[in-house]
């Protein structure tokens, strides 16, 4: 697997943090859930007609979208 994602990355050293692997211009991160977090994505993505990992990476997106409006547009 290893080898793979080897050679899936582009062939210049890209800058890499320790908190996870580079996947071509991508870093994959682990998520740690607990059961009952874990069970509740599960069915919240069932029930949305789409993967747990596809439902968590949206929200991600989601978050880091809004807080970096919140550090352009401060509230108060």
């Amino acid at each position: 697997m290893e080898n793979y994602l080897a050679a899936l990355a582009p062939e210049a050293d890209v800058e890499t943090t320790a908190s996870g692997r580079r996947f071509g211009n991508a870093e994959v991160y682990q998520l740690r859930l607990s059961l009952i977090a874990n069970e509740q994505l599960r069915e919240l993505a069932a029930h949305r007609q789409t993967s747990p990992h596809a439902l968590a990476q949206e929200w991600v997106m989601e978050r880091l979208s809004w807080e970096a409006q919140q550090l352009r547009y401060p509230q108060g």
